[in-house]
């Protein structure tokens, strides 16, 4: 018996502090219908390490359970499930990713580590036009890489990117493996896949269970933090869309940028920049706004960072499109370069990962739910 206990992960304090709070909800099951959590939850008797780090994952913040709980504070059961699942979370960011220790730096200097990176790098360039005295230069037809030379901007950014890739993916992975459901679901994958990328893309437990949307300041419900984050994830997929175009355009039609206005890769990128404007901006706002008690108040920097982040890479995009014909450009380049690799550096430490986490636990919930509905039959 001991042997066995020995091999059982050990639960830290915050882990433990949801296996109280679940062992109540799961007696009490009022907030059953409000997401996918709660679903997931009555399908224990017992919650290990393992499950909770999956359900921590599967929680999307929306606050909606606190305002229904009758066992929140000031009852002395204290239940706060947004705010206990935030805190494991943090955790597993951290326990999963590679390599941890960068994990872990990001995790107590989050906001810093993210502008000063991006500020830092930003500066470097700056310096580096101004000593080659073409910082205030007007570049014929606004060609960027008269300033940096292509080879050079893909060498410095494909490999950061590379890297930051792999190391989310091995994050992911090592996730995966251990909060995978059984073999015996193996069969349930495809529609299960199907379901977790359309509750992905239309964020639909950011809709308080009902429709009406989650809470915020208050117990109001509101669509504003769906909406936004619509806005923000959109916007970054038309980015994305542009930069993968304007490949194509160069390696296999020869196109070489900067392209005009109405070309297609200028189009997605500024239709996904104001996305990618307005959306942060918003979750900001919403963020300053957001009641103590919704979330973990320790990781607000954290949130802020990324978000800060995504706003600064669009408005310089923005900007440097605008003035890429006049004597600012240079400069406007050195910071959004500063910005986008600042992004990259940071990408599998930040509240990025929170996406891929996040879908992949959405996955195993569906696949245990359809593998109950099977065995039901």
């Amino acid at each position: 018996m001991n042997a066995k206990s020995n091999l059982i992960p050990l639960l830290n304090t915050d882990e433990e502090e949801v296996n109280r709070q679940l062992q109540i909800c799961n007696a009490c099951r009022y907030c059953e219908g409000f997401c996918a959590v709660f679903p997931a939850m009555t399908q224990r008797l017992e919650f290990g390490k393992a499950d909770i780090h999956y359900l921590a994952n599967l929680c999307h913040n929306c606050g909606a359970c606190l305002h229904a709980c009758q066992y929140a504070d000031p009852h002395e059961f204290g239940v706060n499930i947004p705010k206990s699942m935030a805190k494991v979370r943090l955790h597993t960011y951290t326990d999963y990713t590679w390599p941890r220790q960068l994990g872990a730096l990001y995790q107590r200097n989050g906001l810093t580590l993210a502008l000063s990176s991006a500020l830092a790098l930003g500066l470097f360039l700056i310096l580096t036009l101004l000593v080659q005295g073409n910082l205030f230069s007007q570049i014929q037809g606004g060609d960027f890489y008269q300033i940096f030379p292509h080879n050079t901007l893909v060498a410095m950014f494909g490999s950061v990117f590379g890297f930051s890739t792999l190391a989310l993916l091995l994050g992911v992975v090592h996730f995966w493996r251990k909060v995978a459901p059984g073999k015996k679901q193996v069969q349930e994958a495809v529609p299960a896949m199907l379901q977790t990328g359309k509750a992905a893309l239309t964020l639909k437990y950011l809709d308080g269970g009902h429709g009406q949307g989650c809470n915020n300041e208050d117990d109001a419900f509101t669509l504003a933090r769906r909406r936004f984050h619509h806005l923000t994830f959109y916007g970054f997929m038309l980015c994305f869309a542009a930069t993968s175009v304007a490949t194509l355009y160069h390696y296999i039609m020869g196109w070489v940028a900067p392209y005009p206005i109405f070309s297609v890769p200028v189009l997605l990128g500024v239709v996904g920049g104001i996305g990618l404007l307005v959306g942060p901006a918003g979750l900001l706002y919403l963020n300053y706004k957001r009641h103590p008690e919704h979330g973990d108040q320790a990781q607000r920097p954290m949130d802020r960072a990324f978000i800060m982040l995504l706003f600064m890479i669009s408005l310089t995009g923005l900007l440097l499109l605008g003035l890429r014909e006049t004597t600012l450009m240079p400069l406007m380049l050195a910071l959004h370069l500063g910005f986008v690799m600042a992004f990259f550096l940071t990408m599998p430490y930040s509240k990025f990962a929170h996406g891929f986490y996040r879908c992949a636990s959405l996955f195993k919930s569906y696949l245990e739910a359809r593998n109950d509905n099977n065995s039901n039959n």
